[in-house]
């Protein structure tokens, strides 16, 4: 099916996943009474939406294997539930190394079964000048190795993760495969998130024709950081069909995938890209 709807709920995360996870359920309840059994639906949750603003120690001790422990079960159950798609954002799950996990994103069916993972390949290592002020998130995390892009009918769904869509060969990667719908849930720092946000985000939509959904966290969290909000949907024009603003709660817009076919024939992009095909060494 060519139409979908997608969907991103924004979060103020705290360290408590039973907490977060209700907040998950009650928009999910929202969207369900809103928009009913009608078009296939894909609803994604931002980065670190179960467990978030409690440390790095806190995501360790709540990794679990891909599939199983308390927060996948719970994402699997709720994706059956309201019968939807559900983009786990990410989660922390085990790594080969015991002191480091993965921040996976996980896409679970409306059955409850996993259709893809992504482990985040690039990790935020930086200094920004906020309250946090340094980052060293390869400290504690552990960065993945593949591209992951899942099938579900016409809609070709691109992972990625927040520090991600600064590495634009990631999702042109993906869009050689036929992405038309790049994910990118994050947790966006205020600072960076003003700075950089729409402007990323719209590049990556109109360099790559796909429509982009990306949810965000919002707000003060419980160690003191601060995020951005303004989650979006975006289509391959790089115009904005919704955005979130700075409070919780959560946007949704009806697509239609032809849009991609339709302007990838207008203006061939991929086509004319000299590098990929002529200048490639």
């Amino acid at each position: 099916m060519a139409k979908w709807r997608l969907s991103a709920i924004q979060l103020t995360s705290t360290p408590e996943p039973e907490l977060n996870l209700a907040q998950v359920q009650h928009y999910l309840q929202q969207l369900a009474q809103q928009f009913g059994n009608g078009l296939p639906h894909l609803v994604a949750l931002p980065e670190c939406f179960a467990v978030f603003g409690g440390g790095d120690g806190l995501q360790l001790q709540h990794q679990a294997p891909l599939g199983l422990g308390v927060i996948q079960q719970r994402c699997a159950a709720l994706a059956q539930q309201f019968g939807v798609y559900l983009l786990a954002g990410s989660l922390p799950t085990s790594s080969p190394q015991p002191d480091r996990f993965y921040a996976s994103s996980i896409l679970f069916a409306p059955d409850g079964s996993i259709v893809a993972d992504y482990q985040k390949m690039h990790l935020f290592d930086v200094e920004v000048s906020d309250g946090t002020r340094s980052y060293r998130e390869s400290a504690s995390t552990c960065p993945g190795q593949k591209i992951s892009l899942a099938t579900l009918g016409e809609l070709k769904l691109g992972l990625s993760v927040c520090y991600d869509v600064r590495f634009p060969a990631l999702m042109q990667a993906m869009a050689t495969q036929g992405m038309n719908v790049l994910t990118v849930p994050s947790a966006f720092t205020r600072v960076t998130g003003a700075a950089h946000w729409h402007t990323l985000l719209k590049a990556r939509a109109i360099e790559n024709q796909c429509f982009v959904l990306a949810p965000d966290q919002t707000g003060i969290h419980a160690n003191g950081r601060e995020t951005y909000g303004h989650s979006l949907i975006i289509d391959p024009w790089g115009t904005v069909l919704a955005d979130a603003g700075t409070e919780p709660g959560w946007i949704s817009a009806e697509i239609d995938l032809t849009d991609c076919a339709r302007l990838r024939q207008k203006m061939p992009v991929a086509h004319h890209n000299r590098f990929n095909s002529e200048l490639k060494p």
